[in-house]
């Protein structure tokens, strides 16, 4: 899956999780990613072709089992790798938040689990 497919994906989790239902609007994804409408468009029929998500005609977007799997994936890659940043190198949030958005793509599963292990255990000790 490309990288952007992989931020769509997280943005749906995110906006379902702040709403507290599972509809998510093809507008609320747009500015959430800061991207126009029809971008958001193309790239929810491309999820949606290949089962991460389901939309009714010109309505709500939803995640399938699938594309929860990969988006709550995408989540916490990102969520580990900026309490890296931030909370065990200091780097700014903003910046831990950027750092982590680049890196949560193209980082192998067996760093990402050494790197989890490290910075929960890290965060036990203080």
């Amino acid at each position: 899956m490309l990288r952007a497919g992989e931020d769509y994906l997280e943005a749906v989790l995110q906006l379902e999780a702040k709403q507290k239902n599972p509809g998510v609007r093809i507008t609320d994804i747009a500015n959430k990613l800061s991207v126009t409408k029809p971008s958001v468009i193309r790239a929810m029929k491309q999820l949606g072709a290949e089962g991460y998500i389901t939309q009714e005609s010109y309505g709500d977007i939803y995640l399938t089992d699938k594309g929860r799997m990969k988006a709550s994936q995408v989540y916490h890659r990102h969520s580990v790798l900026t309490m890296f940043f931030s909370e065990v190198l200091g780097v700014e949030p903003v910046q831990a938040e950027r750092d982590a958005c680049l890196i949560e793509h193209d980082i192998s599963a067996e760093s990402m689990e050494k790197l989890s292990t490290f910075v929960f255990s890290y965060l036990k000790k203080e």
